[in-house]
């Protein structure tokens, strides 16, 4: 079986990975073309373009999945079957080509968080399970018949790293399942329950900017959703009058009445902060600020003197 591996963060070198340890014929690797990033702006190669090279792996890196001669090179290469993990929408002259279908992983339990972060959306909604599903590709996003679906537990502290580092894992063994019963014929598609749906949509900016406002548990879930990317951030007003951002990665919930607006920080200066949400505090645990290192709150407190009346906004 000629396989055809789309894909380009570290999520989806896993499962290249395991499809290359069981001996499949990658005829080729679609990623993203390499791009500028850094202060030197120096060109980057996706986790998946450097695994390929490691492995001697033929890398393809379309600017425009729709461009002719990545077509042509696609219908050459005689691929039976194409395989998505953490890429981008594939226009049907794509995904329609190999005999056998283009199957894609999604980091959710199908059709629960469609769209283009599930992960995170699972976490900041409180779900207590996740998961992943392999299903073949069709016209609407992330509406396949499905294939195969194994779970993994969110607990109460799970960050959106943790559940995407065992996600990665899990995803992994479920694309060997799924090549393999392609490669039997022996297996069954089953149509995904619409009335099911919850969207996961893009992270923007505003997404991320916490409400004090809110109960403490949403706040809490919403941090741990973020962590350790794109994060949840509050901001300040400096005595400069300078508004300064805050990125928060882990925290913990304190809830109890109070006569606090929300914002407001309560701080011994030196080992706790906690600010006043709806219904409680949240304790900050790990922070950090605009143009500096990832620190605890600990550190934080040591090198940065709460005024009187300071708060988040």
């Amino acid at each position: 079986m000629r396989i055809i591996f789309m894909g380009t963060p570290e999520f989806a070198v896993a499962s290249l990975d395991i499809l290359v340890q069981n001996n499949y014929d990658i005829v080729a690797v679609v990623t993203v073309p390499d791009k500028p990033a850094g202060r030197g702006q120096q060109l980057q190669q996706s986790a998946v373009k450097k695994y390929a090279l490691e492995k001697g792996l033929k890398v393809l890196q379309p600017e425009k999945l729709k461009d002719e001669a990545f077509i042509n090179e696609l219908k050459e290469l005689k691929a039976d079957l194409q395989i998505v993990v953490a890429f981008r929408m594939l226009p049907e002259v794509v995904w329609n080509m190999p005999p056998l279908g283009t199957y894609n992983l999604h980091g959710s339990l199908l059709p629960k968080y469609r769209g283009a972060a599930p992960i995170n959306w699972a976490v900041i909604n409180g779900e207590t399970e996740s998961g992943v599903t392999s299903f073949k590709l069709k016209h609407e996003i992330d509406t396949g018949n499905m294939l195969f679906q194994e779970k993994a537990p969110i607990t109460k502290t799970t960050t959106a790293g943790e559940l995407h580092d065992t996600l990665m894992k899990v995803g992994a063994e479920v694309i060997l399942k799924t090549v393999k019963a392609i490669e039997s014929g022996n297996y069954e598609l089953k149509p995904q329950d619409d009335s099911q749906s919850i969207h996961a949509p893009k992270l923007f900016k505003e997404t991320c900017k916490i409400n004090w406002n809110n109960p403490a548990e949403k706040i809490y879930n919403l941090i741990r959703g973020l962590s350790p990317y794109p994060a949840a951030f509050t901001e300040f007003v400096d005595k400069n009058n300078q508004i300064l951002g805050v990125k928060i990665f882990t925290s913990e919930i304190e809830e109890t009445q109070h006569t606090h607006n929300a914002g407001d920080v309560k701080s011994d200066g030196k080992t706790f902060l906690k600010v006043a949400c709806s219904n409680g505090f949240i304790h900050i645990k790990e922070l950090q600020m605009a143009g500096k290192k990832r620190m605890l709150v600990e550190e934080f407190l040591r090198g940065f003197k709460l005024d009187d009346g300071f708060k988040f906004s």
